[in-house]
C-alpha cells in the first residue's frame, strides 16, 4: 500500500536533516524540473519509503552504511508520466497491460472501465478495481459516468447512485468518468444532474466528453462541475474549452490522433499551457508495441515544436494538479512519490530506468518487478448468456415479396455511418446479403442478460471476401455483433463465441479463420500481451488480406451499437437513427 503523507511527515523531515538515513539515493542526475522549467545538473535525490525526502546538491548527510546508491553518471531524472483518461477493460488484463505501459515510463493510468460495468455492473467494477491493486503500477480508477448513452435504448448495465457512491468509497476511485452524454447535462436530467451533485459535494473530480458542444450548451455542461475533456480535435474546440476554465486532455491513442491538428497552432498563439494534458483514451496491443503510450505522445509533441520540458510537465505534474494530487504527484520534489525515470537523453525519449514509489521497477528495457496475476471469480468469464445453438435460421429475414427495399447501415469508416437503402433479392422466403453489391446482415443479441432478444439488419461497404466476422465486445453496449454474407457462417461464428465465452471471430465456409479469445466478461483476454497482440494481427490481417476497406476492421462491431455518434446504430432492441431517436425498419 501506498503511504500516507500524514503519516510520513516525521521520517521524511527527518531524512532531510540528516538525523535519520534514507534507503536510496540517487546522485549526480540532471534533474528536469517541471516546477521551474530547468534541467538542473549535479542533484541529488534522498527516498526514505516510498517518498521524496530531499532534493538538492549534496545528499551525503542522508547517506549511512544501509543507504543504496545509484550513480546516475549525469543521465537526466524525470517525473513518471500519466495517462489521465484510459479505458483498460480492453485486450488484456491491468497486470499484463503495466509491463508494457511502465516500459513505456507511464507509471499512472487513470481508468475508466465503462464496458466493464456495461456487461457485470457494480460487481464487475468492483472485482476490477480489486485485479488492478497491488501492481507495480499507479492504477486510478473513475467510476462510470457514461451508462446509459440514451435510456430509450441502451440496455448496458450502470451504476445506480447508491453504487457510485459505493463505488468512490473504494481505495483508488478518484471521481466520476466521462459524461459524454452531454445533453443530459444540457437538458438538466435528474438522475443526472443528481450523480453530478454528489460527486461534486464528495470533493470528486467530474471527467467530461464534449463533443459537438459549443456556446451555452458548452458554458452549461462546465457550470454543472465537469471540467475536462478529451474529445477537441483542433485548435479553435481546444482553445474554446480553454477559455472557459476546462482542462483538456489532448488525445493520441488507437481511436483518434489528434496532437497534429491541435499542438502547431496552439504554439503560435502561445496559450498558457498548464491545463494541457495528454491522454490515449485507449490502446490496442499493435499501436502500444509499435508507438509507446504517453512517451509517444512527448515525442511526437516535441516533433511538432513543443519544447521537451513543456511537454513532460504536459506528461506529469499538470494530469495531478487536475485530479487534485499534486501534493503526492507529478513532479520530483520532498513529500512526493518517488516515480521517476532515467533517460540517457531527452531526444528518444526512451526511459533506461523506471521508479515507482522508490522502488525500481523496470531497467534497460525488461520490467524487474514482480507482477502477480489476479485470480478471476468464475462468474466474470461467464457472460455470453446464449445457452442455444445457433442455426442459419436465426438469421433470416422473412418476406414473401421477391425483392425488397432494404434500409442499410452504409459504413463511411470503422466508425461512422449513414443510412441507405438497396433492393434486395428474396431466396425462400428470406431476404439474403448481396457481394455483388457489397451488402451484408448484421445481427445484435442481448449476451449479458440472457434474454434472447436480438435485431437483425444490413450493413454495407464491408468489403472483405469471408463469410462472418463477429464479436462479444462492442463500446458501452456489448451485445453479440456478426456480421455477415450468409446465415450459416454467421451461425457457425456465434456458436463459436458462446464456446471460447466471448471474444473475435472470422468464418469463412464453415471454418475459423482466426480467433482473439476474450474470456473475462466477453471484453478481454486472460492471456498474456503477446499472444494477445498475435491474434490481434493475425485477425486485422485476415480481414484486411480478404478485401476489407478498412485499416482497422476490428472497430466495426466496436462501434455498431454507439449511440454516441450518428447516425444508424444496431442494439439487440432494434436499428437506431441516433439523432431521431426512433428505431428504423430492417425493411423500408
Amino acid at each position: 500500500m501506498p503511504s500516507n503523507l500524514a503519516a510520513m511527515i516525521m521520517p521524511l523531515n527527518a531524512v532531510a536533516m540528516g538525523d535519520k538515513k534514507a534507503d536510496l539515493v540517487l546522485k549526480d542526475c540532471s534533474l528536469v524540473n517541471v516546477y521551474t522549467k530547468e534541467i538542473i545538473p549535479k542533484t541529488q535525490v534522498a527516498i526514505v519509503a516510498d517518498r521524496i525526502a530531499y532534493v538538492g546538491p549534496d545528499a551525503t548527510h542522508t547517506v549511512d552504511q544501509n543507504t543504496a546508491i545509484i550513480d546516475l553518471q549525469a543521465k537526466y531524472l524525470t517525473p513518471g508520466f500519466a495517462d489521465p483518461h484510459i479505458h483498460i477493460d480492453q485486450f488484456v488484463m491491468p497486470d499484463e497491460l503495466a509491463k508494457h505501459s511502465l516500459l513505456c515510463g507511464t507509471t499512472s493510468l487513470f481508468s475508466d472501465p465503462i464496458d466493464m460495468v456495461s456487461v457485470c455492473g457494480f460487481r464487475g467494477f468492483r472485482e476490477f478495481v480489486r485485479a488492478s491493486s497491488g501492481l507495480p503500477i499507479r492504477i486510478f480508477h473513475v467510476a462510470p459516468g457514461g451508462l446509459p448513452v440514451d435510456r430509450k435504448f441502451s440496455r448496458a448495465k450502470t451504476l445506480s447512485l447508491a453504487e457510485q457512491k459505493s463505488a468512490i468509497r473504494l481505495d483508488g476511485v478518484v471521481g466520476l468518468g466521462e459524461v459524454f452524454s452531454w445533453t443530459k447535462v444540457t437538458t438538466r436530467d435528474k438522475e443526472t444532474m443528481k450523480k453530478l451533485s454528489h460527486m461534486l459535494q464528495s470533493n470528486c473530480v467530474i471527467n467530461g466528453h464534449t463533443a459537438g458542444a459549443s456556446d451555452k450548451k458548452l458554458n452549461a455542461y462546465i457550470s454543472s462541475g465537469i471540467l475536462s475533456c478529451h474529445e477537441p480535435i483542433d485548435y479553435e474546440q481546444t482553445m474554446e474549452r480553454l477559455r472557459l476554465g476546462m482542462w483538456v486532455m489532448m488525445r493520441e491513442g488507437s481511436i483518434r490522433r489528434d496532437l497534429k491538428n491541435i499542438i502547431p497552432k496552439v504554439l503560435a498563439t502561445k496559450p498558457y499551457l498548464g491545463r494541457l494534458m495528454f491522454c490515449s483514451d485507449g490502446l490496442d496491443p499493435a499501436d502500444i508495441t509499435k508507438h509507446g503510450h504517453i512517451d509517444h505522445c512527448i515525442r511526437e509533441a516535441k516533433s511538432l515544436g513543443v519544447d521537451v520540458i513543456d511537454a513532460i510537465t504536459m506528461a506529469s505534474k499538470n494530469c495531478f494538479d487536475y485530479y487534485g494530487m499534486s501534493k503526492d504527484l507529478g513532479g520530483i520534489a520532498p513529500g512526493k512519490f518517488a516515480d521517476m525515470l532515467v533517460f540517457d537523453d531527452l531526444e528518444k525519449i526512451k526511459p533506461r530506468k523506471v521508479f515507482v514509489g522508490g522502488r525500481l521497477v523496470a531497467s534497460n528495457g525488461s520490467v524487474v518487478a514482480g507482477i502477480r496475476k489476479p485470480t478471476l471469480p468464475k462468474w466474470i468469464t461467464k457472460t455470453v448468456k446464449l445457452a442455444k445453438t445457433f442455426t442459419k435460421k436465426d438469421f433470416e429475414v422473412k418476406s414473401k415479396a421477391p425483392h425488397v427495399l432494404a434500409n442499410l447501415i452504409e459504413m463511411e469508416t470503422e466508425i461512422i455511418t449513414k443510412q441507405n437503402t438497396a433492393e434486395l433479392a428474396t431466396k425462400e422466403g428470406n431476404v439474403v446479403a448481396s457481394e455483388d453489391k457489397d451488402i451484408w446482415k448484421v445481427a445484435a443479441f442481448d449476451r449479458t442478460h440472457g434474454s434472447g432478444k436480438h435485431a437483425i439488419g444490413f450493413l454495407k461497404n464491408f468489403g472483405a471476401k469471408i463469410g462472418a466476422f463477429a464479436s462479444t465486445w462492442c463500446f458501452h453496449e456489448n451485445d453479440m455483433i456478426v456480421i455477415g454474407s450468409n446465415e450459416q457462417d454467421m451461425a457457425t461464428a456465434a456458436n463459436h463465441l458462446v464456446g471460447t465465452q466471448g471474444g473475435l471471430v472470422v468464418v469463412r465456409d464453415g471454418k475459423v479463420l482466426s480467433s482473439m479469445p476474450l474470456q473475462v466478461a466477453g471484453i478481454i483476454s486472460s492471456g498474456q500481451f503477446d499472444s494477445v497482440l498475435g491474434k490481434f494481427v493475425h485477425l486485422n490481417s485476415i480481414l484486411k488480406d480478404n478485401g476489407c476497406v478498412f485499416e482497422k476492421p476490428h472497430l466495426l462491431p466496436l462501434f455498431l451499437p454507439f449511440l454516441a455518434l450518428p447516425s444508424i446504430r444496431i442494439l439487440y432492441s432494434g436499428i437506431v437513427d441516433v439523432k431521431k431517436r426512433s428505431f428504423v425498419r430492417a425493411l423500408a
